[in-house]
């Protein structure tokens, strides 16, 4: 069970690391290209991987459909929301800011999907919105590197990661998880293609063996990574237990943002991690403690 919990755990781990990754890639590449390439060699590594671990990668056209529009939200308006916030405001706050999304699912869910939350989910709500709340208090008067403008941004992109997690449940168990990812990722490539070409002649800065690296592994962690070991902790990790290891993302975040950027943790700051990790919590805790 370690072993699954270790998996779970790196998971977040990396995505959580990835966002001091992208703000680095932000300030040598257009968004769009970041995204589109990061896409592209997804699918690059992502087919074979799905033909050897789930056979055909066919699909039905519904569940097609579905994940067109889970492309739409969960890559392109979230990729661009985060790396165009991350443009403005410091990996800290990004990554903060991202603690926020299984509040946003859960009340996606109460309002889309008609789901009865629990009193423990509107809680987590409340925390996020506090925590939120504290951020947006560092921002007031604060000097250089902060940006209320970016965070919102980045919160414009949990909003569609977050319709990208309620769509994902309409199809939930009837699509192999690879499967899925890889014609994500394929409709992801099309979608941001018209966007790409204005910017092509931007690919010289892959030139830089430091960019070409930091996008390879921004594409491998996120897409690919992050997933086979996020799943593969899951197939063993009890029930319910897995959401818990989410607040291994802001904590990641925030130590790559101080440790390796060299960017300031305030007081304001502190206050925001424990409302959000709090939150994330309150929001993905089994609901039996025997499961634990």
């Amino acid at each position: 069970m370690l072993t699954a919990y270790a998996q779970l755990a790196a998971s977040m781990a990396l995505v959580g690391a990835n966002v001091g990754v992208a703000k680095l890639l932000a300030a040598s590449l257009p968004i769009p290209m970041i995204a589109g390439l990061r896409c592209l060699l997804a699918v690059l590594v992502l087919f074979p991987l799905a033909r050897a671990m789930e056979g055909n990668v066919r699909l039905d056209r519904r569940s097609l459909w579905n994940l067109a529009w889970q492309a739409a939200f969960g890559t392109v308006i979230y990729n661009a929301g985060l790396l165009a916030g991350l443009r403005l405001t410091t990996a800290l706050e990004a990554g903060l800011v991202l603690a926020t999304l299984p509040a946003v699912v859960a009340i996606g869910s109460a309002l889309w999907l008609r789901e009865v939350l629990p009193p423990r989910q509107w809680a987590a709500v409340a925390l996020a919105a506090f925590g939120m709340g504290a951020i947006t208090l560092a921002r007031t008067g604060a000097e250089g590197h902060g940006s209320l403008l970016g965070n919102l941004l980045v919160f414009g992109g949990v909003c569609g990661e977050a319709m990208y997690v309620l769509l994902a449940k309409r199809i939930a168990g009837r699509v192999p998880v690879v499967t899925a990812s890889l014609w994500m990722q394929g409709f992801s490539v099309l979608l941001l293609l018209p966007f790409c070409l204005p910017v092509l002649g931007s690919a010289v800065a892959l030139a830089d063996p430091a960019v070409a690296g930091l996008l390879v592994f921004h594409s491998l962690t996120t897409s690919v990574i992050c997933l086979l070991l996020w799943y593969a902790g899951m197939r063993r990790a009890p029930a319910g237990i897995a959401g818990i290891f989410t607040a291994f993302l802001p904590a990641t975040a925030a130590l790559v943002a101080v440790g390796f950027l060299g960017e300031e943790f305030s007081a304001v700051h502190a206050a925001g991690f424990v409302l959000l990790t709090g939150s994330m919590l309150l929001a993905t805790w089994p609901s039996r403690s025997r499961n634990v």
